[in-house]
C-alpha cells in the first residue's frame, strides 16, 4: 500500500511539474506575442488619467502626425530586418532625398512631381548601394549601410556647401503640412503606406519569400528563392520609404537641411524591434511596427505633457527597447 502512494505522489508530481513548464511557456509565449500590446493599453490609460488633454482628437492626431516620419522609414526598415539585415544610411537618405526635393521645389514656381520623382529616386539609389555592397560585395550589413550612410549625408552636404535649402512651392509644402479634410496629408500618407506594406508581408509570395531568406538563406536558396533578388528587393524597398520620409519632412519645415534625419536610424530601429520584429530575422509584422512607433510617440507625448524633462525621453526609448528585447527572447525561448 506505502510502495502504491509513493508511486501515485511521484506521478502527481512529476505531472505538476510538466503543467508548470506548459504555464510557464504559455505565459512566455503570450507576452512575447502580446507583451507590447498590453505595455501600450496600460501607458494609455494612465496617460488617459495623468493628462487630461491626452485623449482629446486633436492630440491624438497630433501624436500620429509627429509619429508619421519614423513610421514610414520604420515600414521600409522591417523588409530589412526580417531579412536579417539592418540598414544605417535611412536617417542620411532622408537628409539626400530632402535635398533634392526642395531644390527642384523652389517657393517661387509649382513644381510637385519631377521633385518627388528625382527626392525618391536618390533613395531608390543609397539603397541600391546598399543592397549591391551587401549582396555583390558581401560586406555584412552593418558595415555596408554604415558606408552608404556615410556616402549619402556627404553628398547632401556637398550639393548645397552645407548651407540650408528653405522655402518649397506650395505643392511640395503640402506633402508635410496640408490636409485632406481634419486628417494631416503625413498621417494618410503614413497609413496608406503600412496597409501596402503589410498586403505585400503578409499576402503575397514576395512576403513570404522575405521571411523564409530571413529564417534560413540557404534552406530557401535549396528552395528555388532567388536570395540575391529579395535582399535587393528589401534594400530597394527601405531606400524610398527612407526618402519619402525625407520628402515629408521638408515639407512639413518648409526646408531642407544637410543634417536632417540625424540619428534617425536609432529611432527607426528601436521601433521596429520594439513591434516584435527579431533582430536575427525571419519574424516580425507591419502591423507590430506600426504599434512601436506609436508606443515610442504616445510615451514621449506624454511625457510633455506632464511636463517631463527632455532629457529623459532617451532613457525611456531605451528601457521600452530593452524590454521588447526580453520579450522576443522569452518568447523564443
Amino acid at each position: 500500500m506505502s510502495q502504491n502512494t509513493d508511486t501515485v505522489a511521484v506521478l502527481i508530481r512529476a505531472k505538476e511539474r510538466r503543467d508548470g513548464i506548459s504555464t510557464g511557456a504559455k505565459v512566455r509565449r503570450f507576452l512575447g506575442d502580446y507583451g507590447i500590446l498590453v505595455i501600450f493599453a496600460l501607458v494609455l490609460l494612465y496617460l488617459s488619467i495623468a493628462a487630461p488633454n491626452f485623449l482629446t482628437i486633436d492630440n491624438l492626431i497630433n501624436v500620429v502626425r509627429q509619429s508619421s516620419i519614423i513610421g514610414i522609414i520604420a515600414l521600409g526598415m522591417t523588409f530589412i530586418m526580417i531579412t536579417s539585415g539592418i540598414d544605417l544610411s535611412v536617417g542620411s537618405v532622408v537628409g539626400i532625398a530632402g535635398m533634392v526635393f526642395a531644390i527642384l521645389a523652389p517657393a517661387s514656381g509649382t513644381a510637385f512631381w519631377l521633385p518627388m520623382i528625382a527626392g525618391l529616386g536618390a533613395g531608390l539609389f543609397v539603397g541600391f548601394l546598399s543592397a549591391a555592397l551587401v549582396v555583390w560585395g558581401k560586406i555584412l550589413p552593418f558595415l555596408a549601410t554604415l558606408a552608404t550612410m556615410a556616402i549619402a549625408r556627404t553628398a547632401a552636404l556637398v550639393i548645397t556647401d552645407g548651407q540650408v535649402v528653405s522655402g518649397l512651392s506650395g505643392p511640395a509644402e503640402w506633402i508635410g503640412s496640408g490636409f485632406i479634410g481634419p486628417i494631416p496629408v503625413p498621417v494618410i500618407i503614413f497609413l496608406l503606406a503600412a496597409v501596402v506594406c503589410d498586403f505585400v508581408l503578409s499576402r503575397t509570395k514576395f512576403g513570404s519569400h522575405v521571411y523564409a531568406v530571413g529564417g534560413n538563406e540557404e534552406s530557401a536558396q535549396k528552395v528555388g528563392i532567388s536570395v540575391p533578388r529579395v535582399l535587393f528587393t528589401v534594400y530597394l524597398i527601405g531606400g524610398v520609404l527612407a526618402a519619402l520620409g525625407g520628402l515629408v519632412l521638408a515639407g512639413r519645415l518648409d526646408s531642407a537641411a544637410p543634417t536632417a534625419g540625424l540619428t534617425y536610424e536609432l529611432q527607426v530601429i528601436a521601433a521596429v524591434v520594439i513591434g516584435g520584429t527579431n533582430l536575427f530575422g525571419g519574424s516580425g509584422t507591419i502591423r507590430g511596427t506600426v504599434v512601436g512607433v506609436l508606443l515610442l510617440a504616445v510615451i514621449m507625448n506624454g511625457m510633455n505633457l506632464l511636463g517631463i524633462s527632455s532629457y529623459y525621453q532617451q532613457g525611456v526609448q531605451g528601457l521600452i527597447l530593452a524590454l521588447a528585447v526580453l520579450l522576443n527572447r522569452w518568447k523564443s525561448d
